[in-house]
This record gives structure tokens, C-alpha cells and sequence, in this order.
């Protein structure tokens, strides 16, 4: 008699995971190609109804200095699914990170 040695895979909503003040292992997110890159969560931002994750590479990123944090827009798609979209505006990028700075400093 053979066992069933599949396993259950449960989809987890990338919000649940960002909102969870407890996770601290890595974010994966898949690029165009499929490829795996992991991430450090910096910080969620909310900022004109929307919301924002600001992440770091852990993997390299071709054009990313090692130093350098990503703005994500926090979206949902049609079928209800969180989705991280790079926020390729940069002003908006830049006011994400001056909002994280500004609480940053509200906390000292």
C-alpha cells in the first residue's frame, strides 16, 4: 500500500504576511522571469489611501546598490489578490521613504 506523500500547500495573502509584526523571514517575490528574490521588510507606509512596503534586497538586484530599499505599491488584483507592484514614480517613491523617515524620527 503506497502512502500519499503530497503536501498541502497553503497560499498565504503577501498582506498577512507584511502585516504580521512577528515574521521576520524573508520576503520572496518572483521578477519576470520567474526568479526567486528574497527581501527584508523595512516598513509598511500608508500614505494617501494607499499603502506602500518599502523592502530590502537580500539577493542581488542588477541596478540596486546593496544599500538601497525598494518602494513597493501594496495593490489588489482582479481576483482579490495582494499584489507588490515597484513604485516606478519617483516622486511618490521619494515621499514614501520621507513619510518612513518622518516616523522614524517620531519614535525617538
Amino acid at each position: 500500500m503506497e502512502k500519499d506523500t503530497k503536501q498541502e500547500v497553503q497560499e498565504v495573502d503577501i498582506l498577512d504576511i507584511l502585516l504580521d509584526e512577528d515574521n521576520e523571514d524573508p520576503i520572496t517575490l518572483y521578477d519576470e522571469n520567474s526568479k526567486a528574490i528574497k527581501f527584508d521588510q523595512v516598513a509598511i507606509i500608508p500614505m494617501d489611501d494607499k499603502l506602500y512596503a518599502i523592502l530590502k534586497p537580500i539577493d542581488e538586484i542588477k541596478g540596486v546598490a546593496d544599500d538601497e530599499a525598494i518602494v513597493f505599491a501594496i495593490n489588489e488584483n482582479d481576483n482579490g489578490e495582494t499584489t507588490l507592484i515597484v513604485e516606478t514614480d519617483e516622486p511618490t517613491a521619494m515621499r514614501v521613504f520621507d513619510e518612513y523617515y518622518r516616523l522614524l524620527d517620531e519614535q525617538k
